[in-house]
């Protein structure tokens, strides 16, 4: 029995193949589209201490949720705010062990995918993600051809690559949080399929293409 009063997040789960998830996610990142996992009973992001982003438009939603777990959105424009969470991490609007409010959940949780971490090699936090870390690492991607298992590893490169060589950005500036290190990965990974074999290039040669291709895959972000 996990914190979340889950059972079996241990066990392993199928994530899907590697190379079709990828394009998925993508797209998702692209859109704002909702995506497809297999969640069962985790109600692991539901209970690891997330802060949840709510926009204007989704009023909804925010009739629904009370107004002293909501607070202005840090650095976001009027009207974004996010949701907090109780001393143990867990989502206000969870009861029972389900979403009261799954079918005006925000779009920020529409959109999650835990996938994202063990695809980049990266946990999603520390102790206080330890329900979803549990989820992240019995996911299990499958490999029906050899493009999939080198664009997972092309993934896993980035992640290090961002990790490891921060000084290579300017001003050491990129991705830190688990987060936001798994996104770029999935956003960049082309740059490591690119030079796979280019063990000699320079660092900052690489850290201004992961910055240059992130660029370029932003701006087909829809809306």
């Amino acid at each position: 029995m996990t914190a979340a009063g889950q059972p079996g997040l241990e066990q392993t789960i199928p994530a899907g193949d590697f190379s079709v998830w990828l394009r998925q996610i993508r797209k998702a990142l692209r859109d704002d589209s909702a995506t497809d996992v297999a969640c069962g009973d985790c109600v692991g992001c539901c209970s690891s201490s997330y802060f949840i982003l709510i926009r204007p438009h989704e009023t909804a939603t925010l009739a629904r949720v009370p107004r002293e777990a909501l607070v202005a959105a840090p650095g976001q424009p009027p009207g974004h705010m996010l949701m907090g969470h109780d001393r143990q991490g867990v989502c206000p609007m969870l009861a029972s062990g389900k979403c009261s409010i799954y079918p005006l959940r925000p779009q920020t949780c529409r959109t999650y995918d835990c996938r994202i971490f063990t695809a980049a090699g990266v946990a999603a936090g520390g102790a206080e993600k330890a329900t979803i870390n549990q989820r992240v690492s019995g996911w299990r991607f499958s490999y029906p051809t050899q493009q999939d298992r080198d664009e997972h590893e092309a993934v896993q490169r980035a992640a290090r690559f961002m990790q490891e060589h921060a000084s290579s950005f300017p001003g050491g500036r990129r991705p830190s949080r688990p987060t936001e290190i798994a996104v770029m990965a999935l956003k960049v990974y082309e740059v490591f399929l690119r030079y796979a074999d280019s063990g000699d290039r320079p660092d900052e040669a690489t850290a201004t293409a992961i910055i240059e291709t992130c660029k370029r895959f932003d701006r087909t972000v829809s809306g």
